[in-house]
């Protein structure tokens, strides 16, 4: 794990604040093009009532308008959560250079945990992936989203 992995998850964190503020599920995204943030997002699909408005969609859709381009293959995305095959989808589409995520996603994951959709043999673009990044802490913001509510903790 480098050091400029760990500072660009913060910032997907603080993403993942932003969700959390907006009462949704606190998962956060940055797309970095060239040592810059060029697309932000924060899972909204509960407040957008968008069920394609997860923090990686967001994203790479500002990514997209920054740059004038829907290829983003200089690009580096970093998720707080494992992306969903929704997400690992678009990921591949969007071309992608490299996925760096923090917590693993048991139940919904599409990189590593439940399926394995994004570097799948018979798609024609392979994004070098890098998990665990800060994983402990982008699944605490998690857990103690679903333990609030569930009714056990406040945040």
């Amino acid at each position: 794990m480098s050091k400029p992995d760990e500072l660009w998850m913060e910032e997907a964190l603080r993403e993942a604040a932003r969700a959390l503020a907006l009462g949704e599920v606190p998962v956060g995204a940055i797309v970095v093009y060239e040592g810059r943030v060029v697309g932000r997002g924060c899972n909204r699909p509960v407040s957008a009532h968008d069920p394609t408005a997860h923090a990686e969609i967001l994203a790479l859709r500002e990514a997209g308008q920054t740059i004038g381009n829907y290829r983003l293959g200089d690009c580096d995305l970093y998720v707080t959560v494992e992306p969903c095959a929704m997400c690992a989808g678009a990921i591949t589409h969007a071309r992608i250079r490299r996925l760096i995520y923090g917590a693993e996603d048991a139940k919904a994951g599409a990189v590593h945990s439940m399926l394995q959709i994004l570097n799948h043999p018979k798609l024609n673009h392979r994004v070098e992936v890098t998990s665990g990044v800060l994983a402990a802490r982008c699944m605490e913001v998690m857990q103690a989203f679903f333990r609030a509510r569930r009714g056990t903790v406040s945040l």
